[in-house]
Parts: structure tokens; C-alpha cells; sequence
């Protein structure tokens, strides 16, 4: 019963990561559609094509990383939530289709009762429900990538526009392979930053000092991967 929600939230995050796309490179997005056979599109014009297309995929897995990475905290935690909240809205304004509609209505009102939850009620569990939007989005990509890309090749998916926009130069399994391996690289640099952020080596020093100056050596047995205390009506 989650799968399916999720599976569909994956794939309005693939489109609005092909609208981000359009928009970064001057182009102009028409309509962002979420189907029920868990397949979507994005209608634009202008723009860099050969970025666009890349972003779909490859915007799951670097979401997917993000969302891993706030996961460690409660601040940052709000903030990807705040933020996908946000883009789901957003993402309503260009021609949606009942789908999006309900699909985006949905998780903007979840994803900030879980905020209202956090900081009024019980904490951590923001926290967690970053941390499971991310693993979603990251497994799904990778998931994507190889059967859709990798396995199959079909003319209408985003890697064969690709090789299209290439001159043909790179053929669409080729194109699947990079971005499978760019995917992958994504989780790992993702799950390495959070359990580096989540160390006690880090203390109170901010991001770029945890990350750049702190020598964490990661013990799997000892790492508490679970908090002793759930801090109940904190106020």
C-alpha cells in the first residue's frame, strides 16, 4: 500500500526535476502530468534539451541524495520537507492532471502535518520521514534507470532522447549505464554525509567543518542507529 504512493510521488519528483531543468536553462514548461501506470511527462519549450532530458532521472537519484543527507537533523530536516512542499505546489500551476492534482495535494498535506508533528508534538519523526523520502526516491531511480534504461531501450524514453539531442554519438544503453552509475554514486555520497553529519565527532560544529575537518571512522556495530529517548511534547 505505501509502494504505490511513493512509486507515484517518485515520479512527480522525476518531472518537476525535468521543469527545474527548463526553467535553469531558459526554457518555458507547459504542463506537468503524473499518470496512474506510474509514468509522467513534462511539456516545454526552449531550453537545453540535452539538460532537460538528463534531469529525470538523474534529479530523482540528487534528490533522493538530498533528502538522505538533511535527514540528520531536525532544521534541515524542515527544510527539505518545506521545500518539497513548496515544489509540489508549485508544480500545480502548469496544466496538471487530476493525478498530480490528488497526488500533490496529498503529500504537501502529509509532509506538513509530519513538520506540525515535530515541532509541536513528538520529535524526532521528521527526521525519519525525510530520511524514508530520500530512500525512496534513491532506490527508485536506480531501480528506473537500469530496467527502463539499461535492460530495455525504448525510443521514447529520456535516455533515447538523449542519444537523439547527442547526434547519436552515445546510444541510449550507454546513456543508461552513466546515468545508473551517477545514480548509485548519489546514495553512496548521500548515506557517507548523513552518517558523517549523525556522528558524535560532529558536535555542535557546523556542515562544512563536520564534513571537511572531522575524522570519522565508521564502526557499523557501534554506530547508534536509533535514539535512546524520544523527546515527547517537546516545547
Amino acid at each position: 500500500m505505501l509502494a504505490k504512493p511513493m512509486r507515484l510521488l517518485t515520479t512527480a519528483v522525476h518531472e518537476i526535476s525535468h521543469a527545474l531543468a527548463c526553467w535553469i536553462t531558459g526554457g518555458q514548461v507547459e504542463a506537468i502530468e503524473v499518470y496512474t501506470n506510474e509514468g509522467g511527462v513534462t511539456r516545454f519549450r526552449g531550453g537545453c534539451r540535452c539538460l532537460i532530458n538528463c534531469a529525470g532521472y538523474l534529479g530523482e537519484a540528487f534528490w533522493g541524495m538530498m533528502f538522505v543527507l538533511l535527514s540528520g537533523g531536525r532544521l534541515t530536516s524542515t527544510f527539505a520537507a518545506s521545500g518539497l512542499i513548496v515544489a509540489l505546489l508549485i508544480s500545480l500551476c502548469y496544466s496538471p492532471n487530476r493525478v498530480l492534482v490528488a497526488l500533490n495535494i496529498f503529500y504537501a498535506i502529509v509532509t506538513l502535518a509530519f513538520i506540525l508533528v515535530e515541532w509541536y508534538v513528538i520529535t524526532p519523526i521528521l527526521m525519519y520521514v525525510t530520511l524514508l523520502y530520500g530512500v525512496f526516491f534513491g532506490t527508485y531511480a536506480i531501480v528506473d534507470i537500469f530496467d527502463h534504461l539499461v535492460i530495455r531501450s525504448n525510443p521514447q524514453s529520456d535516455a533515447y532522447a538523449a542519444y537523439e539531442e547527442s547526434g547519436g554519438c552515445c546510444y541510449p544503453r550507454c546513456v543508461g549505464v552513466t546515468w545508473l552509475m551517477i545514480a548509485v554514486l548519489f546514495q553512496m555520497i548521500g548515506i557517507w554525509l548523513a552518517l558523517i553529519l549523525m556522528s558524535d565527532e560532529c558536535g555542535d560544529d557546523g556542515w562544512f567543518e563536520c564534513i571537511f575537518h572531522s575524522k570519522f571512522d565508521l564502526d557499523l556495530l557501534e554506530f547508534d542507529w536509533w535514539p535512546d529517548d524520544w523527546d515527547l511534547f517537546d516545547q
